[in-house]
């Protein structure tokens, strides 16, 4: 999310879109199964996990990583990270709809909002052309499908006994099999062997997939689907901080200003109710039951 944005059109001159797709998927699913292996954990067995990671897998692996190959050919990388941020709205209203986000404090409202509105200032699309089309609808909706597989792996993966490098090491594998079906219908162009753009590949792949993945199936198991949705708002902080310090790119006001802003909102968001209102909370919900 966000942060590989740029790394998708730089491996994009290397690889299509569906060659794209599949790689990151292998990539990351053999990169998460040598730290499943060393950590002495098994891949889930049974029909039904199985099923629920395919499922899982597709909204959340396959289908956006191949919506925003298809997307970025056409929208520039600003626009396409201000599409992308809106994973957190998304997956805050899914929530909603749903019941998973039964009482939604104003604060934390205001801090995804705030958050939204600072990557907008960080990526400044207004300064980028693109920004319509259906590359444009391709990155929203790829948006839309992360947030829908946060809530689906929410709901019916995490907390069911399996480790959460299992779960996250098998669905990759399971997207890499999703994938693969996708290959005869795009991917079997001819690789270009540019090396920045297979590098890029590699990148995306251990990093931007891989690791990135798994420690997002953390924070869903930990703090749930919204606020891992929110992790997204800090990927441009990042990926700003970085360019200026090992690529030497800009640094402006606006964009240091954007920065302060999305800390400010995801500090909202990560704000807790006191103990005593979540205790009446809580003594509430018992009576109603």
């Amino acid at each position: 999310m966000g942060v590989d944005i740029p790394l998708d059109q730089l491996a994009l001159t290397a690889l299509s879109p569906a060659q794209l797709t599949f790689a990151r998927c292998v990539l990351g699913a053999l990169t998460l199964m040598a730290l499943c292996l060393g950590a002495r954990q098994r891949l889930p067995r049974g029909r039904e996990i199985w099923g629920r990671l395919f499922v899982a897998a597709f909204f959340c692996n396959a289908l956006p990583f191949f919506l925003f190959s298809i997307g970025e050919q056409s929208v520039d990388s600003g626009v396409a990270g201000v599409l992308n941020a809106t994973t957190p709205l998304w997956s805050l209203l899914i929530g909603i709809v749903i019941g998973t986000e039964r009482a939604v404090d104003p604060v934390r409202l205001g801090g995804l909002l705030l958050g939204f509105a600072g990557v907008v200032v960080i990526f400044a699309p207004w300064q980028h052309a693109g920004s319509v089309g259906w590359g444009a609808f391709a990155i929203v909706a790829a948006a839309a499908s992360y947030a829908i597989a946060f809530v689906y792996m929410g709901r019916n993966l995490v907390g069911k006994g399996a480790a959460t490098i299992s779960l996250s090491t098998a669905q990759l594998f399971a997207a890499a099999a999703l994938t693969a079906l996708t290959l005869p219908a795009g991917g079997l162009a001819p690789v270009q062997a540019e090396p920045r753009g297979l590098i890029a590949v590699i990148i995306l792949g251990i990093f931007a997939t891989g690791i990135t993945f798994h420690l997002t199936f953390r924070i869903i198991a930990d703090e749930g689907a919204t606020n891992a949705a929110t992790v997204g708002y800090l990927l441009p902080v990042v990926s700003v901080v970085l360019g200026a310090i090992v690529l030497g790119e800009g640094f402006s006001v606006r964009v240091a200003v954007g920065m302060a802003v999305v800390l400010i909102g995801v500090g909202m968001t990560r704000r807790r109710k006191p103990a005593l209102e979540t205790s009446r909370t809580t003594k509430e919900e018992d009576v109603l039951r």
